[in-house]
């Protein structure tokens, strides 16, 4: 369980993301097709095809990109 501060936005990207793409390019994403910063606070959540598979992109607290990959 990974506690999120009360006040941060999280924003759910519709459809499903190629898995095959990394954070960097996931980071890109959010910033050219949400018009947001990736490193903004917000979190961002992106699901596989098959909806086994969640990627999160978080730039928490500590000021550091945390990437969680997790099974669902």
């Amino acid at each position: 369980m990974i506690p999120i501060p009360s006040g941060v936005r999280v924003w759910i990207a519709t459809g499903y993301t190629d898995m095959r793409c990394g954070f960097p390019s996931l980071a890109l994403r959010v910033q050219e097709v949400l018009k947001h910063k990736p490193m903004g606070g917000g979190l961002f959540c992106f699901r596989g095809k098959r909806g086994d598979l969640l990627k999160v992109i978080w730039h928490g607290v500590l000021q550091s990109m945390k990437e969680v990959n997790n099974r669902i």
